[in-house]
Formats: structure tokens, sequence, C-alpha cells
């Protein structure tokens, strides 16, 4: 009996230690030469189409979860920042609260957009889900391979309370 022991113990060990090194793994990727460290209580989820490089759902009060998503279509690809701020305005019925601000990291600009409201989800030119009291944060970083998109989408008090991470996990991504 003791003999087994100490094997199954090393069993959970290396079982434990896989599995830390796979959640650990989830929260870090690279983007276009990039690294970047998701904040530790978002979870790392299959991307759901060939479009996002990673996805993330964001934790919010009562299992009211955002989303944030990593998109890279390599240099030059998905349009330059303003269309892509005024592609995502649209996909809210009246956006409220709009504000687009860009900021320079080390040597990188970065443009941050924003707004509330009801966000009509769903697949380009498909059918649109609305949601009320939905908001996003987005961050197009202008970076030397291409332009890398992040953008948050979720119940307005979940990515509130997440903003800062977000602005945190690109600073660190970009002061490296």
């Amino acid at each position: 009996m003791t003999t087994t022991l100490p094997i199954r113990t090393s069993t959970l060990l290396a079982a434990f230690v896989a599995f830390l090194s796979t959640q650990i793994d989830a929260l870090a990727l690279e983007v276009a030469g990039y690294s970047f460290t998701a904040p530790s209580d978002w979870k790392s989820s299959p991307p759901s189409s060939r479009m996002r490089k990673a996805q993330f759902s964001v934790p919010g009060e009562s299992g009211k979860d955002a989303e944030t998503v990593f998109f890279y279509f390599g240099g030059g690809g998905a349009g330059g920042v303003k269309a892509n701020v005024d592609r995502w305005m649209k996909q809210f019925e009246k956006p409220e609260g709009q504000s687009v601000a860009t900021e320079t990291i080390g040597e990188t600009k970065v443009t941050y957009a924003q707004a509330h409201g009801t966000y009509l989800s769903g697949r380009p030119f498909g059918t649109k889900t609305a949601n009320p009291g939905y908001a996003m944060l987005a961050a197009i970083i202008e970076g030397k391979q291409g332009a890398i998109f992040i953008k948050m989408t979720g119940p307005k008090k979940t990515v509130e309370a997440h903003a800062l991470k977000l602005k945190n996990m690109v600073k660190g991504s970009l002061s490296k």
C-alpha cells in the first residue's frame, strides 16, 4: 500500500503541473510580434471563427460575462483605424458615451474606442440579436507587422469592471 502512494502522489503532481501549464499558456499569447498576458480571471476558449486569433470569457456578476477577442489580419488587413471604429459603433442601435482616444505607448500608437447601449451581436450580414445594456471597449494597436484589434463586449458593468485590466494588458505588451 505504501509503495503505490508515492506513485499516485507523483502522478497527481504531474497532472496538476500539466494543468497549471495549460492554464498559464492559455492566458499568454503572441500576436504579430507582441506578447500578451490576459488577466488571470479571464478564461481562454477556442476561437469561434478563423478571423479570431484568440478569445476570452470575461467574468461578470451573476454569470453575466463579457467576451474579449483578438483579431489580426496581417499588414494592411481589415481597413484602417477609423473604418473599424465606425463599423464597431454601428453595431449599437444608438451608441451612447462614444469615446475615441489615441495614445502612444513606447513607439506604438493605440486607439481606444468605447460606447454603450443596445449592442447588435451576430455575424456580419447575418441575423442580429439586440443586447440592451451592453458596452464595448476596443483597442487598435498599430503594430509594425499590422494592426492588432482587441475588442471586449458584454454587459456594461462587466466591461467597465475589466476596462483597466484590458488597458493594462495592452500597456504591458507594448512596454516589453
